[in-house]
């Protein structure tokens, strides 16, 4: 499977460096590849992942079978607002992001939040794609290698499409995570939930100072 990681930010590298160890092909998808490349940070990744390519929005929508989007708060609008809507047609996207608004300061808001939230806004826009809300309520590094955190603890699934939250499990399981540790919560308007998790992680996060940890749900 070819995957288009939308987002040049730590998330999105992690996940694309992951996918590109598992042999998958790997396009990371931005706003402008040269500004990107212009970038110490980037362009020292890139040096170290060099099978990853590096492609505007509307380019790596098209080549990717499976999206990821990995951008920053509603940021994945406008990146698959640059896409032709018919390289969106049947692809499974897999949200990893979260609608976190930083105009305020810290903490930041939820914007959307409560009788909406950004995997169903981005369904909503975007009708034509499948989309699955998963991984979003941990830091990256786990998300790609859950054994970082010791014992059971749990990743979440939200979307409407059985066949493309069956391609979420399987990738999942390739990152390492176990199906009792996989919970499934239903449609996409479960993701409301998920993501409002988000300001309570920011204040673990605070309050433990470091981000190796994650949510267990007992009884589960």
């Amino acid at each position: 499977m070819r995957y288009a990681v939308l987002g040049t930010g730590i998330v999105g590298r992690t996940l694309a460096a992951r996918l590109d160890g598992l042999g998958h092909p790997v396009v990371i998808g931005t706003r402008s590849p040269e500004a990107t490349l212009g970038r110490a940070e980037y362009a020292e990744w890139q040096e170290v992942h060099p099978r990853v390519g590096l492609a505007g929005f509307a380019e790596a929508a098209r080549e990717g079978g499976t999206l990821v989007n990995a951008t920053g708060g509603r940021s994945g609008l406008a990146a698959l607002s640059a896409a032709e809507p018919a390289d969106l047609d049947g692809k499974v996207l897999l949200d990893v992001a979260n609608p976190l608004d930083f105009a305020g300061g810290f903490p930041p808001l939820l914007d959307p939040v409560n009788d909406d939230s950004l995997g169903e806004l981005l369904q909503r826009t975007f009708p034509r794609l499948r989309v699955v809300k998963t991984l979003n309520t941990m830091n990256c590094r786990i998300m790609v290698d859950p054994t970082l955190v010791p014992g059971p603890h749990h990743v979440f699934l939200s979307g409407e499409d059985a066949d493309a939250k069956r391609s979420a499990r399987t990738l999942l399981h390739a990152f390492g995570w176990e199906d009792p540790n996989i919970l499934d919560l239903g449609g996409i308007e479960t993701s409301r939930g998920t993501e409002m998790l988000l300001p309570a992680w920011l204040r673990l996060m605070t309050t433990l100072g470091h981000t190796d940890f994650n949510f267990h749900i007992q009884g589960a």
